[in-house]
This record gives C-alpha cells, structure tokens and sequence, in this order.
C-alpha cells in the first residue's frame, strides 16, 4: 500500500519530492520509481490527478460525451438541440463516475511503485526543505531534488464577482445545480469554446465574447469558420472584437448577471463563465524562500532539462506554460526525472498533436495555412468531407471536414487538420507520418480499411495529387 505520511516524522531524506499529482507529477514519480529511487509526493488536494482530473482535461470531456449520450444519433447534426433541458445530475453523473475511477487510477498507480504519497499544501522554508501542511499535521521535509509540477488555475480580473453560482470559472461550472437558460462565456480559446458549444448543445441559449477576430486563434483558419458556423447552427451567438467593460451579479427578480461590453452592447444573462486564460498555480509555495525564480502568471522558466535557476528543483507541466497540454506534461515529466538522474533521454518530438473536444471536435497537426504563408513556403491542400466518406454517413456526421498540407517541391507533408467525429483519433495517422517523414506518395500508395474515416487521409491525398498533376514514382511510365 501507499504509505501516508507520520504526523511526528521530521527531515525525511527522499531522492525526489515532487509537488503536484496531475500528468507531469504522476509520471515523473512513476519514472522515478521505476528507476530505484525514493519518491515523495505532495498532494493538497483529497483526490489524485491535479487539474487534469479534478477540473480540467477529464472532467469537461467527459462533461462532452455526457451531452452526446442524452442526444444520441443526432448528436452530430448541427442545429439538433435538446428540445428539453436536462436536469444537471443527469448529465454529471458519468462525470462523477469517471473521475472517480481516474483518481483511483492514478492512486493505484503510484502505490504499485512505491511512491509515498505526502498530504498537505507544500511550502518551501528554503531551497532544501519543504513544509506540507495539513489538516492534521505538518511536515518537515528533505529531499535531494524537487519537481514541482503544480499545474494552472483560471484567471480572472480582480473585479470580476466570481461567486461560483452566477459568475464562475471552469473550475466551478460543473457545479451548476441546473442547466440555466442562458449563459456568456467570455473567451474564445479552448475551454471558452468547448463549453460554449457543450451548453448550446444542451438548449441553452449562449454567447461568446472575445477581444480577438476569432476563437482560438492558433487553430487553421477554415477549420475555426466552420467551428463557427456549426455554432451558430446551435444558436450561439459570438461578439468577436469585443471584451467585457463591467460585470455585476443582481438577485433580483431572480438571479442574473449584467454584463456591459466595450462595444456599449448590453447583455442580461443567467450564468457567466469566465474562460480569459490560467495561471500557473505557484502562490503557495513560497518561491522566493528557495530562490525560483516566476513570472508575473507564476510561471517558471526552465532549461532544456527542466530545471530551473535553482539546479536541484526542477519543473514541468502546465506551470512552465507552452504547450500546457496533459499529453505534454506527461512526457515533460518523464523526460525531466530522466534527465536529473543522469538518463540523456531523447527530447519530447516537436510534432504533437491539438485536441479540442467542441463539439463538433477539431483536432491538428503540423503547420496551418497561416504560418506556410507566413513563411513563404509554396503548399498544396488536400480536401476530403464526410458526407464522401462512407463512415461519415454511417455515423450519421455529414459536416466533417479533413484538410492535408503538403510541400508543392518536396511532395511532404506539413499538417493535418480535422473537425468531425473522431478528428482527435484521427489526427495520429498524420502526426505519425510528419515523424517519420511520411510525404504525398505514401498516401496515394497505401491501402487504408474500408471504411474508415482513415480513408480521409487517401480522399485528401488524392485531391492534393490532381491539384498539382503529381504521380508517385512507382506509377510513372518510362518513355
């Protein structure tokens, strides 16, 4: 079993403490472990897994299929909301269950290799001793190495009203006791606009606002508009431009929320969700006792092993920021315990995939449009829609799009991006190519199962193939 920690145990001696359960913290214990040192981790929280599983990553995924399942076939046909509000707790409960049996995951995982699991908030004293402190004791303790890997918290104005009933973060939204009749969610990026489309879904009237010209900017812009228009299909409402210039929360006759946007539109509001970003979840630890050096989000500046200023702590995860994906923040884990203990592992590969679970849900990889022609690189598109593919019409989505990129000179590819059923599955094939130099050839000449939405990936290559008049080398004929 997980040993827990002697309340009267002082100055403890461990190889490696790290701080923080979720993805980078898990597996940076784990990697520890495996490699025969002695492993301590910090946990404030009651249940394991960070934010990744508490709040963030699992819980709004599966916030996503919940809302799928109460729609069933339809759920794929924009403009097909739910004609009647479901009541919260029906759709929370797969959350629950999920969670549940995640942080039981991640508990069983840890114990299994040995890892002592340390309750309480972790506060340096100074660059060698570290304070948990908990409800029942406080411990002072040792250790060679530390890896902090605390994760993020949303961010909010400080005169934004967040009172987790009308006005809320993500980490309060799936608290809601019903599914309210309106709702803004202030911010386009990717937890603004997966919840966005998750409640439209649900028949609640939504709109979105952002100071930029459109949601989640990084994503290829053709795959952002259709986004956009799925969106409005479900009746969401977007003011792009645009940005919050006052907020109140008002209880009478009923409770509700006054929001007044730059633009002088005014807007009244059952729910607000706040989504304008995170911050790394640092205000703890006392920083400056060990001399880690953090920026004005909290966030720590690490070098190519992960270490920071300090040579014996080290950092990973969402709290070093960029990329700040749960996928990542495993491998920045791994790699960092690696690296401390002498293990020259490979770098984390640069060709990692995006996944926003919208609805409808987009996924990429590689370069977008924006950034070849920013570039100047010469590129050719490859097309392929659902509604051709025989797998799209069985699984009844008829507006799912797949783009490939490749280089027009050297035939490779360069990105692939996908919104549509099973784009964040799909995306793989692509990123596996991109790392294996996989280019225009390979595609034409592979067979792929029928059907599958994998035959996207011979659809677009073709399409790219005719747009350009290319074929692979084993099908031209010597004259």
């Amino acid at each position: 079993m997980m040993s827990q920690a002697d309340p009267l145990s002082t100055h403890d001696d461990y190889d490696l403490v790290v701080i923080g359960s979720g993805p980078a913290g898990q597996r940076a214990a784990v990697q520890a472990a495996k490699l025969g040192k002695r492993i301590g981790l910090v946990e404030r929280m009651p249940s394991l897994g960070g934010v990744c599983i508490l709040t963030g990553t699992i819980p709004s995924k599966t916030f996503r299929e919940a809302v799928i399942n109460i729609q069933g076939a339809g759920a794929f046909y924009p403009g097909n909301r739910t004609r009647e509000r479901p009541r919260m707790e029906q759709v929370l409960q797969q959350v629950s269950d999920v969670l549940l049996a995640e942080s039981n995951v991640v508990r069983e995982q840890l114990s299994r290799n040995g890892v002592e699991l340390i309750r309480g908030t972790g506060r340096f004293k100074d660059a060698h001793v570290l304070e948990a402190r908990s409800l029942t004791d406080v411990r002072q303790i040792r250790s060679k190495r530390y890896l902090i890997a605390v994760g993020t918290r949303p961010a909010a104005p400080s005169d934004v009203p967040v009172d987790g009933r009308i006005i809320m973060t993500s980490d309060e939204i799936l608290a809601l006791e019903s599914v309210p009749e309106s709702m803004v969610v202030v911010g386009g990026g990717v937890i603004g606009i997966e919840y966005a489309s998750f409640f439209a879904r649900l028949g609640v009237e939504v709109t979105l606002i952002d100071r930029h010209e459109k949601p989640i900017s990084f994503i290829d812009n053709q795959i952002v508009d259709e986004l956009m228009s799925q969106m409005q299909d479900e009746g969401v409402t977007f003011h792009m431009n645009d940005g919050v210039s006052s907020i109140r929360s008002l209880h009478e006759p009923s409770p509700h929320a006054e929001l007044t946007l730059h633009s002088g539109k005014k807007i009244d509001c059952a729910t607000v969700l706040y989504s304008i970003g995170r911050i790394a979840a640092t205000d703890t630890l006392d920083l400056d006792a060990a001399g880690v050096e953090y920026d004005e989000r909290g966030r720590l500046s690490v070098d190519g092993d992960y270490r920071t200023n300090v040579p014996h702590i080290y950092a990973a995860g969402d709290v070093i920021g960029f990329p700040a994906l749960a996928a990542t923040s495993s491998e920045q884990g791994r790699i960092a315990t690696c690296r401390m203990f002498g293990i020259q592992t490979a770098k984390m590969g640069s060709h990692y995939p995006y996944g926003i679970y919208s609805i409808p849900e987009i996924s990429m990889v590689g370069k977008t449009e924006e950034q070849l022609r920013s570039e100047g690189t010469k590129f050719v598109v490859g097309m392929a829609r659902y509604r051709e593919i025989a797998r799209g019409q069985i699984l009844g989505d008829e507006t799912g799009l797949f783009k490939m990129l490749f280089s027009t000179e050297t035939k490779e590819l360069l990105g692939v991006h996908c919104i549509g059923t099973g784009a964040t599955e799909l995306v793989h094939v692509g990123q596996a190519a991109l790392k294996l130099g996989g280019g225009l050839s390979y595609f034409l000449e592979t067979v792929f199962n029928y059907p599958t939405l994998a035959e996207c990936y011979k659809v677009a290559a073709f399409d790219a193939a005719n747009k350009i008049g290319y074929l692979p080398e084993s099908e031209r004929l010597d004259h």
